[in-house]
């Protein structure tokens, strides 16, 4: 109860500025939430692991089931996107080029997923600390504005009150910027090695296809046994 108090209170003598951090901090716990379960949750297997499951199909000139292995593993998983691209640019007799021209734009695509909404935590967490100081700002004023014309024994009650709005938003305004930073970095490395994970899987996928429907003499072979 003493907490609820304390916090009951902070945000009495906070004014609207501590309503206003509250309303960033709620925005970046979403943020946070949704990029964690995305991040980490839905993204448990290593996309390298899955294209090992391509390369006896590909290898054996077997599209067809390649191509449903990989339609299966797309709705969750890049690889299976980018593989089902490359693998659909084989069997519309596509080269090498086409195969990766293809299967360089689900991966943009599929980065870019990776990368989305994650950086506003950074904006977020540096608007609550100006949130934060704008209150300081303000209660100062209001403490010095308020003690100008009145008697010695009301300026003790206004200049605690001004500062007491000063320091409770300036406390409020970093304990929402912290967490939210942390996870801006914290986040912004899981992307980083899942991008390379998908990127190295989308390697392997690549050479296998190109590998396959390119012989030595550079005609492609363009082999679709069931």
């Amino acid at each position: 109860m003493d907490l609820i108090s304390s916090i009951a209170n902070a945000f009495s003598n906070g004014g609207i500025w501590m309503w206003a951090i509250l309303i960033v901090q709620i925005v970046s716990f979403a943020i946070i939430a949704e990029r964690v379960f995305k991040l980490y949750i839905l993204r448990k297997v290593s996309q390298s692991q899955l294209a090992q499951t391509f390369e006896a199909s590909i290898k054996k000139g077997n599209l067809s089931k390649t191509l449903e292995k990989s339609k299966r593993l797309g709705f969750l998983n890049p690889i299976g996107a980018i593989t089902q691209a490359g693998t659909q640019a084989a069997l519309d007799l596509g080269g090498k080029e086409e195969i990766q021209a293809r299967m360089d734009e689900v991966i943009l695509h599929e980065t870019s997923k990776l990368e989305e909404r994650t950086p506003f935590l950074a904006m977020l967490g540096n608007v609550g600390t100006l949130l934060g100081l704008l209150g300081t700002i303000v209660g100062l004023i209001k403490s010095f504005a308020s003690v100008s014309d009145v008697d010695p024994m009301t300026k003790a009650g206004l200049l605690t009150e001004g500062i007491s709005m000063a320091m409770n938003t300036t406390a409020y305004g970093l304990i929402m910027a912290i967490p939210a930073l942390i996870m801006f970095a914290v986040l912004t490395n899981r992307t980083q090695k899942l991008s390379d994970d998908m990127n190295q899987a989308s390697l392997k996928v690549y050479n296998w296809l190109s590998f396959t429907y390119e012989s030595p003499t550079g005609r492609s072979k363009r082999n679709t046994t069931l």
